[in-house]
């Protein structure tokens, strides 16, 4: 009988050993994955598309930074605009509110010196100015060239006669003397210091360039 009952409990203490062991294996398989999941960092894939979208964005605002200075301004790429001849040139000028002492000396020997004549003729006046300044034997300034005594008979007491400036005489000179301070026009007189009327006949020993309207210049 004592035998009988002891492999009965040992067959019963065999049956809760398989029983728990069973048991501790099923609990750890639904364990595992909650625990994973707990101390598990970022997925991978999750930071790299948020980094793949942030350069994504920076290569954009880069490529937009280095696209915007090649875009081209069809407005200021036009080039610009060229006059056919000296009437149209003079016609872009505008006379100014207020002109600045060096292009008022200058239009006035071009106002008295060449009034009335032809633009061409203006301009060879306005010329021979600025080839003096430039010289080194006259004058370092256009004011100083027209004011250097015996030189333009219109200066008279180390002035100039009053302009009427709403005229249109005064508005052309202006003009040229704007056109030839750019040296905007070629004239056949560049490089003359010296010119004289038609005439008159100074008997000078100088080189003639041409003879433009009512002067002859010299250089």
């Amino acid at each position: 009988m004592s035998t009988i009952l002891k492999a009965a409990s040992m067959a019963a203490v065999a049956i809760y050993s398989i029983a728990t062991l069973t048991f501790t294996d099923a609990s750890a398989a639904f364990a595992s994955p909650l625990i994973a999941d707990m101390i598990q960092p970022v997925p991978a894939q999750t930071s790299d598309e948020t980094v793949s979208g942030a350069s994504d964005a920076a290569v954009e605002t880069i490529a937009d930074a280095e696209t915007a200075p090649q875009q081209i301004d069809t407005q200021s790429a036009q080039p610009p605009l060229r006059a056919e001849s000296l009437t149209q040139l003079v016609a872009m000028h505008d006379l100014p509110a207020d002109t600045d002492e060096e292009t008022r000396c200058l239009a006035g020997a071009v106002y008295f010196e060449s009034k009335g004549e032809t633009l061409n003729g203006q301009l060879a006046v306005a010329k021979v100015v600025i080839a003096r300044r430039d010289s080194g034997r006259f004058a370092s300034s256009l004011c100083g060239v027209v004011y250097q005594p015996s030189q333009f008979s219109f200066v008279r007491g180390g002035r100039m006669p009053a302009i009427p400036t709403a005229s249109r005489d005064w508005a052309e000179a202006v003009a040229i003397a704007q056109i030839a301070m750019k040296d905007a026009w070629e004239s056949p007189v560049e490089g003359a210091l010296f010119f004289h009327a038609r005439h008159v006949s100074p008997g000078w020993r100088m080189q003639r360039l041409a003879a433009v309207d009512n002067h002859v210049f010299y250089r």
